[in-house]
């Protein structure tokens, strides 16, 4: 049965999920997360590329997939089809657009799991956004300088995007990859507390073992994993779940390293994230909601 407490609407937030849903195992635990979340009000889902052709294309289908198996419905939205170029305009980025500029009085955050590109094509079209949501984005190394220790996917998947983005002066809350890889679990752990959670749980499970498997996860561990997106709900959730500090936000290098500007925006950086807390709340509330 849900959950029996509620959250006062004055402390509900709206938010928007972009998404490479299709890319590796962890996205559809944050996605199930946040929809099991009170706190949030989901207006849409937006599917985000990851640098492949029929990347977007795949990501909605795994949204949707995800939608089915909980009996969900909620808006998905398809997004930019690759990297931010002189042509630009998806369904996604009108989302981010009307929900931005929306006189609906709860906050707006832009939850991005991803490549950041369709919050660059919405900022590109409407630049008035900007000071009109928060954006918690997963990527990056982090601010300051900081030679990459291996390719950082999301920002690597459309690094104008990622310097655009950084340098607009938007309200931002940063993961970086030293954050987001200390989310782990074993596996063992999700087939006995996820997998028995109906549809939904058997999804997580099965596409979590089906990769784990697969020649593209080769530089995985075995048998764990790092539910790397997840922190994006949980510091939406409780900002607090995680030390955090203003800094200046990095210039993304082309190998992905980090690079010290001081003329960059302030942005709200995060050193680290209660990985408790994060793998307790969304295993509770996905237990709860069977």
């Amino acid at each position: 049965m849900p959950a029996m407490y509620d959250v006062p609407d004055y402390k509900k937030i709206r938010v928007l999920i972009d998404t490479d849903a299709a890319c590796e195992a962890d996205d559809p635990f944050a996605i199930v997360h946040a929809l099991l979340s009170p706190k949030l009000i989901v207006k849409g889902i937006l599917a985000e590329h990851f640098n492949a052709d029929g990347s977007v294309q795949r990501s909605y289908d795994e949204i949707m997939t995800i939608l089915e198996a909980m009996d969900r419905d909620v808006p998905v939205f398809m997004g930019e089809e690759g990297p931010i170029g002189e042509a630009f305009g998806s369904p996604a980025a009108d989302c981010i657009i009307k929900e931005a500029l929306s006189e609906d009085p709860h906050p707006l955050y832009v939850l991005c799991q991803g490549a950041i590109t369709n919050v660059a094509a919405a900022i590109k079209k409407c630049p008035e956004i900007i000071k009109k949501m928060t954006i918690v984005w997963i990527g990056t190394h982090g601010a300051g300088d900081i030679k990459a220790p291996f390719r950082e996917f999301n920002a690597g998947n459309d690094i104008p995007a990622a310097n655009f983005v950084l340098s607009s002066g938007a309200d931002i809350r940063l993961v970086p990859s030293s954050v987001y890889i200390t989310i782990n679990v074993g596996i063992a752990e999700i087939e006995e507390k996820v997998l028995p959670c109906g549809r939904i749980g058997k999804h997580l499970y099965d596409n979590m073992i089906r990769y784990n498997n697969s020649e593209e996860a080769g530089w995985t561990k075995g048998e764990s994993w790092s539910l790397g997106d997840s922190p994006a709900v949980a510091i939406t959730l409780n900002p607090d779940c995680g030390k955090h500090s203003m800094q200046h936000a990095p210039f993304v290098e082309d190998d992905t390293s980090s690079r010290y500007d001081e003329s960059r925006p302030m942005i709200c950086v995060y050193e680290n994230v209660d990985s408790r807390y994060v793998l307790g709340d969304f295993i509770s509330k996905l237990r709860l909601n069977q």
